[in-house]
């Protein structure tokens, strides 16, 4: 394998996959560590690499340009796919695998582009080298992207999640938590699909049952769509809450849930995010399979359903969301009391 001078890793969202990417990201610096390595991300999710030790700089792609017309996105897509021409990358590594990362890849005229074999959309066309992962139905996220990571020879390591955690967030973090009982139960409560949303009453429920066990407070976290579901499950609360949805960057949430004594989330990229800092999770799975997106490296963190049509990966669910009356609350309080059992024990004996 050639030593690479200037690198582009191209995982514009969203944040659960970018999560996910991260140990390749510092993968790639531990085997090229003169090399400048750029990463290709949305706009909106730039901010949480911003600062990455391992990062020389990153490149957003605004997709808020193309809700200004034809003629704007056409001119804007030029000017990106040049600006990517301009960096003469030599290694251009495609892990989202879509028609327009692909074209992105491509327009860099970079000598080795490496993606997915089964890459979607016909994006497969755009690299010199396609690695296939024969297993990828079976194996996490992590892993797959992984197996780039070892085909340029840069997977002889462990996976590390490293993320920028800024001493400005976390202080402002803790001034914001500051009188709030422990255990931080930290709740993102909603997801892009309706076929992930566990109902808001059984974030309440389980959250009561987590205060009338240990104590503590509720922090609800998420973007501003998830606004009325944080407000439905605060309503029905008995602990003391903080209700931070819609109003945290994504340094302030990494801060925030960096904090947390524990995560209780759907299947989205709070969940993965906490994971990625180390903290002990909670979540329902309904839609999707933990073995490819449970929260990594967080053993039973992910309870899923047992009904027939569970891990369907369907975004519109054709079965009356028959998998909540499966899932209960009560399901899901037998791995977050073994959290909350083996964070009182230490408090009250410390």
């Amino acid at each position: 394998m050639p030593t690479f001078r200037r690198i582009a890793l191209i995982k514009p969202s969203a944040l659960g996959d970018i999560v996910h990417t991260l140990p390749v990201l510092t993968a790639l610096r531990r085997k090229f560590p003169d090399a400048t390595i750029t990463w290709i991300v949305n706009q909106s999710y730039e901010s949480l690499l911003t600062g990455h030790p391992h990062l020389t700089d990153t490149l957003a792609f605004e997709r808020g340009r193309f809700r200004q017309g034809f003629r704007a996105s056409c001119t804007y897509t030029v000017h990106f796919l040049n600006a990517l021409r301009r960096r003469r990358f030599d290694l251009v590594i495609d892990l989202q695998g879509l028609l327009r990362t692909g074209l992105m890849t491509a327009s860099t005229a970079a000598p080795i582009r490496v993606g997915f074999a089964n890459a979607r959309e016909g994006a497969r066309w755009f690299y010199t080298h396609a690695v296939a992962v024969p297993d990828a139905e079976t194996i996490h996220a992590v892993d797959r992207y992984w197996r780039v990571a070892e085909w340029l020879g840069a997977g002889a390591t462990t996976k590390e999640f490293l993320l920028p955690v800024r001493p400005e967030e976390i202080r402002a973090a803790e001034r914001e938590l500051d009188g709030l009982p422990r255990p931080w139960l930290a709740m993102a409560v909603g997801s892009r699909w309706v076929t992930k949303q566990w109902p808001p009453e059984y974030f309440a429920e389980l959250a009561n049952r987590a205060f009338a066990a240990a104590g503590g407070s509720v922090i609800l976290v998420g973007v501003a769509n998830d606004c009325t579901l944080s407000q439905q499950v605060r309503s029905g609360l008995r602990a003391p809450a903080l209700d931070l949805t819609g109003k945290t960057s994504l340094p302030r949430l990494t801060a925030i849930l960096a904090l947390a004594d524990v995560m209780i989330a759907n299947d989205t990229g709070p969940l993965h995010l906490a994971a990625a800092l180390g903290r002990p999770c909670v979540a329902p799975y309904t839609c999707t399979k933990t073995v490819k997106h449970g929260p990594y490296g967080v053993p039973g963190a992910g309870v899923e359903t047992t009904a027939p049509c569970g891990g369907s990966y369907l975004k519109r669910c054709p079965h009356g969301f028959r998998c909540f009356n499966d899932l209960t609350p009560k399901r899901l309080w037998e791995p977050l009391s073994e959290v909350l059992r083996s964070w009182v024990v230490p408090s009250r004996t410390g």
